[in-house]
C-alpha cells in the first residue's frame, strides 16, 4: 500500500465526480479519483441543465467554455396525440440566478471541460482504468483495494490499495461504494423502457420541430429536445406488446425516427434501451463515506433533474468536506448533508414521477380523460422548485425563504459593476439593508461572521452611497421587500440559512450560524 494518505478519494469519474475533483482540488486539498473506464464516456446522456447548475459554472470561472458547448432553453411544451398544448413550462424566462431558467448542451464536451481543469491539478491524481473491488472504513482513514479494469476477472489480477481520509462514491446506479457499505435501495414504483436516440443534422439541414416537447400520443409517448448545439435527441416509450430486443435494430430507430427525419438529412449517433426507475438510498452517509449523484438517487428524465441532482450533491458537500479537512468543523458537519439533501430529491423524484404518470400513457382511453382535465383546466400547476427544508437551517426566527434559493444579481460600489458572486466568492454572506444596519454594532457582527468564513454585504437603492453596494438588479431589496426582512444569511451552495428584519434577531441568526459551523467561536468572540 503507498504510504500517502490523501484527503479524498473519489470513486466514479462522470461530471459528478469530475465536478467534485475540480472543486476539492482548487481548494488545495489530496484527492484520488478512480475510474473504471480508461477514457470518458464519448457518447450523449443528460441534455439539460439549469439556472443553479449555470450559477456554479459561472462561479468556478467555467461559464465562457460552458456557453460554447449549450444554449438557453425555451418553453418545454407538452401536446396530446393531436398536437394541442396540454401543459407549457417556460424554460426561457428570467431565472433567480441571473440569467435564463435553463440550457441544453452536450454531456461529452461538458465533461471534457471539467476534465481539462482537473487535469491542470497537481494535487489531484487520476486513475482511469481502475475498478474498485473492496473499501474498509478505519477509526481515522478508509482503504480502498483496487485492480485494473482489464484483469478484473483474473484471480491472480494484482491488487492496489490506497488511503484516503474520506471516500465519496459516485460510481452511478450500480456503486461499489454503496454495495460495499451495504446500503439498500427504496424503490418509488416508476419503471419504463425507453429508446433514446441522438442524432446530429447535416449541415444545412432544418428539422421542423418543436424546440423541446413532450408529444403525449398514446400511440407512442414521444420526447423530442434538443441535445445542445448541432444536436437533437429523440426518446420513444416501449408499447406494452413489444420486447427490449424490438427496439434495438437500427431499422427500428429509423421507422420510429421518420415522421421526422431521415438518414439523408440526419447522422445517427446512437441508441439505446434505458429503464427509467425511481430509486432512493436509503443511507448516503456511513462513517467515512458519502454517496452522490446516481449511487444516492435515480430519477425519471422529464424535468431534466438527473444530473443537476448530482452536482447540487457535490456542490452542497464540497464546503462541507472544506469545513472538515480544515479543521474548522467536526464530522458532525457531514450529517446535514443527508438531512439537506435527500428530502430535496424525493420531492424531485416524485415530481418527475408525477409528470412521467402525464406522459406515459398508452391507453387511448385513458389518454382522452387525461387531455380532457388539462384542456379544461381541471389540473392544478406543477409546484415550485423544492428548497431545503431540514438541516443547517435557522429557524428560532421562523422565515418562508428558510431552505430557498438566494437572488443573484448586479451589484456596484465605486463605478464596478458585477454579479454578486463575482464580488465575493463562495462562503457564508449576509445580505443586508443599509436602512437595517446599526452602524456601531456592525464590526462586531462582521467580525463574528468572519469567523464561519462570512462576510457582511450591505446593499442600497441609494447609487451614491459610500458605505453600501447598489443594487443594480434591484433583487435584493426587492427580495427583502417582497418577505418583509432586512437582511437575510446566504450559505456557500447558494441556498438560505434565514432572515430577520430586527437588529438583535439578524445578530441571534449570526451567532446561531457561528457556532452551528465553528463551535466555540462565538463564545470565545464575546468575551474578547
Amino acid at each position: 500500500m503507498n504510504d500517502k494518505m490523501f484527503d479524498v478519494a473519489i470513486v466514479g469519474y462522470g461530471p459528478v465526480g469530475q465536478l467534485l475533483a475540480l472543486i476539492l482540488g482548487r481548494m488545495n486539498y489530496q484527492v484520488v479519483v478512480y475510474e473504471r473506464w480508461e477514457s470518458l464516456y464519448p457518447l450523449p446522456r443528460a441534455v439539460f441543465h439549469d439556472h443553479e447548475i449555470r450559477r456554479m459554472l459561472r462561479l468556478l470561472g467555467l461559464e465562457e467554455e460552458v456557453a460554447a458547448i449549450s444554449h438557453p432553453a425555451s418553453a418545454y411544451q407538452w401536446f396530446n396525440a393531436d398536437w394541442q398544448q396540454l401543459v407549457e413550462i417556460d424554460w426561457a424566462c428570467e431565472s433567480i440566478s441571473d440569467g435564463p431558467y435553463g440550457y441544453f448542451f452536450n454531456q461529452p464536451e461538458l465533461e471534457a471541460i471539467f476534465d481539462r481543469q482537473v487535469k491542470q491539478l497537481d494535487n489531484v491524481s487520476l486513475r482511469q482504468g481502475w475498478e474498485v473491488k473492496t473499501l474498509t472504513q478505519h477509526p481515522d482513514n478508509c482503504v480502498l483495494s483496487m485492480v485494473r479494469t482489464a484483469q478484473h476477472q483474473a484471480p491472480d489480477a494484482p491488487v492496489s490499495q490506497v488511503r484516503a481520509r474520506y471516500v465519496i462514491g459516485a460510481d452511478g446506479a450500480n456503486s461499489t461504494i454503496r454495495r460495499e457499505c451495504g446500503i439498500n435501495w427504496l424503490d418509488l414504483g416508476f419503471a419504463e423502457d425507453w429508446l433514446v436516440v441522438d442524432v446530429k443534422p447535416h449541415d444545412g439541414v432544418e428539422l421542423d420541430l418543436p424546440a423541446a416537447a413532450q408529444w403525449c400520443n398514446p400511440q407512442r409517448p414521444t420526447t423530442l429536445v434538443p441535445g445542445g448545439p448541432h444536436y437533437r435527441r429523440w426518446e420513444f416509450m416501449r408499447l406494452p406488446h413489444e420486447t427490449l430486443e424490438d427496439l434495438q435494430h437500427t431499422e427500428k430507430v429509423w421507422s420510429l425516427l421518420s415522421e421526422w427525419a431521415t438518414p439523408e438529412q440526419v447522422t445517427l449517433i446512437r441508441h439505446a434501451v434505458y429503464q427509467f426507475r425511481s430509486r432512493i438510498a436509503e443511507q448516503w452517509h456511513q462513517g467515512r463515506v458519502v454517496l452522490a449523484g446516481d449511487a444516492a438517487h435515480l430519477m425519471p428524465p422529464f424535468m431534466g433533474q438527473g444530473m443537476c441532482s448530482g452536482l447540487r450533491d457535490v456542490w452542497n458537500l464540497s464546503w462541507r468536506l472544506d469545513k472538515l479537512l480544515s479543521g474548522q468543523a467536526s464530522p458532525a458537519v457531514l450529517d446535514d448533508y443527508t438531512a439537506e439533501r435527500k428530502p430535496q430529491i424525493r420531492a424531485v423524484i416524485e415530481a418527475s414521477m408525477a409528470m412521467g404518470r402525464v406522459v406515459c400513457v398508452s391507453d387511448p382511453q385513458q389518454a382522452a380523460d387525461r387531455d380532457t382535465a388539462y384542456l379544461t383546466g381541471q389540473v392544478a400547476p406543477l409546484p415550485p422548485f423544492p428548497g431545503i427544508t431540514d438541516g443547517l437551517i435557522y429557524r428560532t426566527v421562523p422565515s418562508p425563504v428558510a431552505g430557498t434559493l438566494s437572488v443573484h444579481g448586479a451589484l456596484r460600489r465605486q463605478q464596478h459593476t458585477a454579479r454578486f458572486d463575482t464580488l465575493f466568492g463562495r462562503g457564508f454572506h449576509l445580505v443586508i439593508s443599509e436602512s437595517g444596519v446599526n452602524a456601531s454594532q456592525l464590526p462586531a457582527l462582521a467580525a463574528r461572521l468572519s469567523l464561519a468564513g462570512g462576510q457582511v454585504v450591505v446593499v442600497s437603492d441609494n447609487p451614491d452611497s459610500e458605505t453600501a453596494y447598489y443594487d443594480v438588479s434591484g433583487k435584493y431589496l426587492d427580495f427583502m421587500r417582497q418577505h418583509n426582512v432586512s437582511a437575510f444569511l446566504v450559505r456557500p451552495d447558494f441556498y438560505i440559512y434565514g432572515a430577520a428584519s430586527q437588529w438583535p434577531d439578524i445578530t441571534a441568526m449570526v451567532d446561531a450560524l457561528v457556532a452551528t459551523v465553528q463551535p466555540g467561536a462565538v463564545a470565545e468572540t464575546l468575551a474578547i
